[in-house]
């Protein structure tokens, strides 16, 4: 049996499709990825009869209505958001949102005589032979009104250049009734069939993100109860990601979208307009993620739109009261996320555990993963103490297990299926014992920290910890880590690179993890490139003196207590090139023991 049908549909059409909702796109608000200049392709593409892909969209089923009838079902785009929207942009001359949140024109200008499309600039707009803005012409009500304006500003047109731009202008207005592929699936395939269709059809093999068919499920719900449900929902999904990224986007909400503003969930998210904290800033696939996995105890987002599609799971047939449910669950989810009670406890939950900044965690499906710990804890009842415990636990043994860097679906799913049945307790109790044993402790985590990056989770995970003991940093008796990270102080080499280079040592020599401190940039120029043992000593001498040359440390048992801290071993008064390996060696197990009294802290 055919699991699709084929159709063409005038740009005109298709376009139409859209504005009237019968076609319905995730979120017309999220950023155009797209430079101007495939905007530009692809209106040449079409001005010159060329195919520019298939539009995939996806049936919603059919719904009953009260009369009895069965209304069919809208058409959920699958692939091609970025085309439409630049076809809206080009042909209709919408506004779109930029990476940055923030509304701009695409201008698109035409060049009747040499049949040639480019993005407008300051010349292009000067010069009078170009159509600065075809947008302007494919929608005028009087292409001939505007054919004599041009002219106007072109006087000195010889009669076969006219004939040329009236031909010329005669194609571009063409573009409207140019044809583009529609593939519509059936609505009885569920999302495994629909995500492999995607993936052979789509030759640059883009992988489908199947919160972007949530998406399009929530768009397109309209409830007999609230027509407005489905848009509503998922516009409080969008802006509160926009607004965790761009507070002032809150204005435009306001001034430009008068029906959500008169809606719950404004207030719920309005909070964010004051908001500057970076450290946790959720896209839409976040929100969705943790609010299906809280509510639904299910770790995979493809649960979510069979849910959402209305798809019993025994019959896999169609039932309205599932779809029903499925949207009313999802609606406490997403309310639970935007709370601003809850999102500001969580992070200083988070902030508690020395995560201070978002550099400090290498995957945002640890914070996510840790925010739906939070919020289900809340939700089971647990006192707050143990609220606060359990998060920060969750949250760091996932980094230390590198626990969502595989299959981070699979693993989110057995977690709260784990945490649902044997409690929270019990789950991390399992994870210590499997993965965090004294043999992890002693061998694994020194293992882990034999690399040469600076974005290392371990070497992030020290640094955290030096944050949660308030330690200071190397040589300084004020000046904490935690400030050093707070004004994106630099970190250096405690055998400076320099003088590793000149001992012939490359880039993954020098760049080892156990080489790396904070390390305030006035002290750094002092150290220059000397060997450890020289400056260890001048630092000592330092104490003995009070002639302050590296820092504000003024006697031997602050700087002994300075080096624990910072897990350099004592020998290092002693060492140069000859025992950079032994020095790498020792501080490894220092930073480990380090890390695992942090742990073992919290």
């Amino acid at each position: 049996m055919q699991k699709y049908s084929v159709n063409q549909r005038s740009v005109d059409m298709l376009l139409h499709y859209i504005q009237d909702g019968e076609i319905v796109i995730p979120e017309i608000q999220r950023p155009f990825v797209w430079q101007s200049v495939k905007v530009r392709d692809l209106m040449d593409s079409l001005y010159q009869g060329f195919p520019i892909g298939y539009i995939i969209t996806w049936k919603n089923p059919n719904v009953r209505l009260k009369n009895g009838k069965m209304s069919g079902g809208k058409q959920v785009l699958i692939d091609g958001q970025q085309r439409i929207t630049a076809l809206m942009a080009a042909v209709l001359g919408k506004e779109i949102v930029d990476e940055n949140y923030k509304k701009k024109r695409i201008f698109i200008a035409f060049h009747p005589l040499e049949e040639k499309f480019e993005t407008l600039t300051p010349a292009i707009e000067k010069s009078s032979e170009w159509i600065s803005d075809i947008s302007a012409f494919l929608k005028t009500n009087s292409q001939m009104a505007f054919l004599r304006e041009y002219f106007e500003k072109n006087p000195n047109m010889s009669d076969e250049e006219k004939n040329k731009v009236e031909k010329t202008l005669e194609k571009l207005s063409s573009i409207k009734t140019k044809d583009v592929g529609i593939v519509e699936l059936d609505a009885k395939l569920d999302i495994e069939d629909v995500t492999e269709i995607f993936v052979r059809i789509n030759s640059a093999g883009i992988p489908l993100e199947q919160a972007d068919f949530a998406m399009s499920k929530i768009a397109s719900y309209e409830p007999n109860f609230d027509k407005l449900f489905g848009v509503n929902l998922r516009k409080c999904i969008d802006y509160f990601s926009h607004l965790a990224k761009e507070p002032h986007f809150f204005t435009e909400i306001e001034k430009n979208d008068l029906e959500f503003k008169q809606t719950e969930y404004l207030q719920k998210i309005k909070w964010l307009k004051d908001e500057s904290d970076d450290l946790y800033d959720p896209d839409y696939k976040d929100i969705l993620r943790v609010s299906f996995i809280k509510e639904f105890s299910r770790g995979k987002v493809s649960d979510l739109v069979k849910l959402l599609s209305g798809q019993n799971f025994e019959t896999r047939e169609f039932d309205e009261a599932i779809q029903e449910q499925s949207f009313l669950t999802l609606k406490n989810g997403i309310l639970d996320f935007v709370n601003e009670n809850h999102f500001k406890k969580f992070l200083i939950i988070v902030k508690s555990a020395g995560v201070i900044n978002s550099k400090l965690i290498n995957s945002q499906n640890v914070l996510n993963f840790a925010y739906t710990v939070y919020l289900k804890l809340r939700k089971d009842g647990l006192p707050n103490n143990l609220i606060e415990k359990y998060t920060r636990k969750w949250l760091i043994i996932s980094v230390l297990t590198e626990r969502y860097s595989g299959s981070p679906e699979s693993t989110m799913d057995k977690d709260i299926k784990d945490i649902n049945k044997n409690g929270i307790e019990k789950v991390i109790a399992e994870i210590e014992e499997a993965d965090l044993s004294e043999n992890y402790w002693k061998v694994g985590l020194v293992q882990d920290l034999r690399k040469a990056t600076i974005s290392n989770p371990f070497l992030k995970l020290f640094f955290t910890a030096q944050i949660y003991f308030h330690d200071k940093a190397l040589f300084s008796d004020s000046v904490t880590v935690e400030q050093l990270i707070q004004i994106k102080g630099d970190i250096h080499h405690i055998f400076p690179k320099d003088y590793l280079q000149k001992a012939g040592l490359g880039r993954g020599d020098y760049n080892q993890i156990a080489n790396f401190v904070y390390l305030q940039q006035e002290v750094n120029v002092k150290v220059s490139n000397k060997a450890p043992k020289e400056y260890f000593n001048e630092v000592l001498e330092q104490c003995n003196s009070g002639n302050l040359q590296y820092g504000g440390i003024i006697n031997k048992e602050q700087l002994l207590a300075n080096l624990e801290n910072n897990a350099i071993p004592q020998e290092v008064f002693e060492m140069d090139i000859s025992n950079y390996e032994e020095f790498l060696e020792q501080r490894r197990k220092l930073m480990a023991q380090k890390i695992e009294r942090y742990y073992k802290s919290l």
